[in-house]
């Protein structure tokens, strides 16, 4: 359930007052499995949400309880993880993730206890996992409220289309970061907003 007091304050921005009363927004169920979920956007990355979610279906159904473990996927052959529909790039970060998984102990680490920047900086350690990864962890897996994923190629067309920015790529981030400054502390929520928008309006 989103909270009353974030969409008064959202309202604020003439622009979200006009679009979020025609979006119907899911509720948020944030997984907190942080590797579970950093496996999953790997997979995802380039390919259309319904390649990827077969494919990781396939991935998951390799082990017992449809359950990825670490020690697990580090056993499987790189052919075994090819034959699921994997690219060895992927299969390769995958690895990567698994590997620093059982060595960091991730289902046992506090999330509450870490910043956004902190995550950021943890988990962008890991070879093929880059910022945008975990800024989709941050907001879809921990459910942190305020996140601006500003590589977000969706939320950058969405900035252009709905406020009209122009420029450059770093003109146009120095507008979107002051254009959302006004959004703290709720800037997930208006990219949801600003992500479900821009799918709607793909020909606008």
């Amino acid at each position: 359930m989103k909270d009353p007091s974030a969409l008064v304050h959202l309202s604020k921005d003439k622009q979200l007052n006009k679009i979020i009363p025609t979006i119907s927004l899911p509720p948020l169920e944030a997984s907190g499995d942080v590797y579970l979920d950093l496996l999953d956007a790997i997979v995802s990355q380039q390919i259309s949400t319904h390649a990827a979610r077969a494919i990781f279906n396939r991935f998951c159904a390799l082990f017992p309880n449809h359950y990825p473990a670490p020690e697990n996927v580090l056993s499987l052959s790189q052919e075994t993880m090819r034959s699921v529909g994997l690219s060895a790039q992927k299969a390769a970060y995958i690895r990567n993730i698994a590997s620093f998984s059982a060595e960091e102990n991730l289902e046992k680490i506090n999330w509450l206890k870490k910043k956004d920047d902190e995550i950021i900086q943890y988990l962008s350690a890991i070879k093929g996992v880059g910022k945008w990864t975990v800024e989709m962890v941050l907001i879809f897996t921990l459910g942190r409220t305020d996140v601006l994923p500003l590589d977000d190629l969706g939320i950058r067309q969405a900035f252009v289309k709905l406020y009209g920015i122009s420029g450059t790529p770093k003109i146009q981030t120095a507008a979107m970061l002051e254009i959302a400054s006004a959004w703290r502390p709720y800037r997930s929520l208006a990219c949801r907003y600003l992500w479900r928008w821009n799918s709607l309006n793909k020909n606008v």
